[in-house]
């Protein structure tokens, strides 16, 4: 391999790993690969991620990244320093924390609103439908609880790991609609992340 490899679609969390790689101005290869969309690309997919999920990211010596807050630290470590995580010790562990809070409590909860019935044995049109709303619900509580922890010290004009992975996750299952009514603040700083000449571009072609 002689770069890094990108699988991915549109509208997905590969978004924020694209944006990472523009701010950093790292070349890839992308492949066209989702669990939702059979054919070469995810077959692909799961010869370097047995879970065929996305974003997966090989590096040049064939190293396997999966999960986005690990490979968007694992970027922000190699980069130059401040681009992508802070270079002052306490804000990286800050940016950390936030990664590794919507990993675990907003990004999980999409795949429970995706697909219910991963969740419940036997899972009917009913059931799915609480499934749905109940989690809907906790995901939106997890996002004035990140609003109200992080909006301080967001860097919307310079976007960092941070920055891209909330603009990105913010986008799903309503989301967006509710920051802007309860937390007006915070999602005018996800907008102007989305308009970053570097992350425009990306947004653009993940949600034109």
């Amino acid at each position: 391999m002689t770069m890094l490899t990108l699988y991915g679609t549109k509208g997905s969390g590969s978004a924020a790993i694209e944006a990472a790689l523009a701010r950093a101005g790292l070349a890839f290869t992308g492949v066209d690969a989702a669990s939702w969309n059979p054919g070469p690309g995810h077959e692909a997919l799961l010869q370097v991620n047995p879970l065929g999920q996305i974003p997966t990211l090989v590096l040049a010596d064939g190293t396997v990244l999966t999960e986005s807050a690990a490979i968007l630290i694992h970027l922000g470590l190699t980069v130059a320093p401040g681009l992508l995580l802070p270079a002052e010790a306490s804000e990286r562990a800050r940016a950390v924390r936030g990664l590794v809070y919507i990993a675990a409590n907003c990004y999980a909860a999409i795949s429970v609103i995706d697909y219910p019935e991963r969740w419940c044995e036997p899972c009917d049109d009913d059931m799915k439908a609480r499934i749905r709303a109940g989690t809907r619900a906790r995901l939106h509580e997890h996002w004035r609880v990140f609003a109200d922890q992080f909006s301080i010290g967001f860097e919307a004009a310079n976007p960092g790991a941070l920055e891209l992975l909330a603009a990105v996750v913010s986008k799903w299952s309503g989301t967006r609609p509710m920051l802007q009514a309860e937390r007006p603040t915070f999602h005018a700083q996800l907008l102007r992340v989305e308009q970053h000449p570097e992350v425009a571009a990306v947004f653009q072609r993940h949600w034109p």
